[in-house]
């Protein structure tokens, strides 16, 4: 007798692979997610991101990873529209930074980047990975005018883990810098640089070239990082609408091939970008984290000014 599997309704909104790992609906709850945290691994129980020979110079110019925003369920309420809800329902899940950034061309300032993550491991053989969800941003409603140049990027990706390395693949839009409207998608690979390069310049910090280029890479004033190459001809205006309290829900997918470390194709909303040939970045595997398959989510803001990144339901499947 065959099997018969009934879904949500609200599964109908995506186009999963043929095995889905999971589909959260914020509705439901947090369904596993959380913010993404530093190690706690020094006596104590601080967070420790430095291994033997670092200097106290280094230590003090290693980035503050205890300050990303907080992840929330949220009915996404504001002042004048009242409560939106989410897309199909009540709550979706809220990605919000602090009020605080540097200059694009700085290492980011604690607390400007917003992060959620959920914490997976393999189950089949490598092959396709996907991962789509619908989505909306917006400033906080706290002065006037339009700001949408005050997000400055967002983006998912998956921290993948085998015997051989570790990757990091995904995708992200530069949606300003400094101030400066961009509109353009890149994707992960690293550039050819040192693993002190690739942390500004720190020495004894256990982070190597390729791992967390969401905060790890250096900037350049044109949008480029050390961890984030352009897409050619990726320039998309997405849908702001008219005020920072009206929102537009909007899909995204990512398909990535594990067998081949290789990218496949990024979809944003109707316009699909041909990725094959993308090789991702190899980084050696860490201690005890084999099988990871991590999807992360994030935002980051561009000026003193908190941003928010709305997920309504999301789908991570494969072949």
């Amino acid at each position: 007798m065959d099997r018969i599997l009934s879904y949500d309704s609200g599964l109908s909104k995506f186009k999963p692979l043929k095995h889905i790992l999971c589909y959260d609906d914020f509705d439901k709850g947090l369904c596993g997610w959380l913010n993404l945290m530093p190690n706690y691994t020094q006596e104590g129980f601080k967070p420790n991101f430095v291994q033997r020979g670092a200097t106290e110079e280094d230590k003090e110019k290693m980035l503050d990873k205890t300050q990303w925003g907080p992840i929330m369920l949220s009915s996404a309420t504001y002042r004048f529209p009242g409560t939106h809800g989410s897309m199909d329902g009540i709550y979706s899940l809220k990605l919000a930074t602090r009020p605080t950034a540097n200059r694009y061309e700085q290492p980011p300032a604690a607390g400007s980047i917003s992060h959620a993550i959920k914490r997976l491991t393999s189950h089949r053989k490598p092959g396709l990975l996907q991962f789509e969800v619908w989505f909306t941003y917006t400033p906080e409603q706290d002065r006037p005018g339009l700001s949408e140049k005050d997000i400055r990027a967002f983006g998912i990706c998956f921290d993948l883990q085998d015997a051989k390395s570790r990757n990091f693949v995904g995708i992200r839009y530069v949606n300003s810098v400094n101030g400066e409207m961009k509109r353009e998608w890149q994707y992960m690979q690293s550039s050819d640089v040192t693993d002190e390069e690739w942390t500004y310049g720190t020495k004894g910090n256990w982070h190597k070239k390729g791992v967390d280029p969401f905060w790890y890479g250096r900037r350049y004033p044109d949008g480029r990082t050390d961890g984030f190459k352009f897409i050619p001809n990726s320039y998309q205006e997405l849908c702001y609408n008219e005020s920072d309290d009206k929102i537009n829900w909007m899909y995204l997918r990512f398909l990535y091939d594990t067998e081949k470390k290789e990218y496949v194709e990024m979809q944003s909303r109707d316009q699909i970008f041909d990725l094959r040939g993308i090789r991702a970045t190899d980084a050696p595997p860490y201690l005890g984290i084999e099988g990871l398959v991590n999807p992360v989510m994030w935002i980051e803001t561009d000026c003193d000014r908190r941003v928010f990144l709305y997920i309504d339901s999301l789908v991570i499947s494969t072949e």
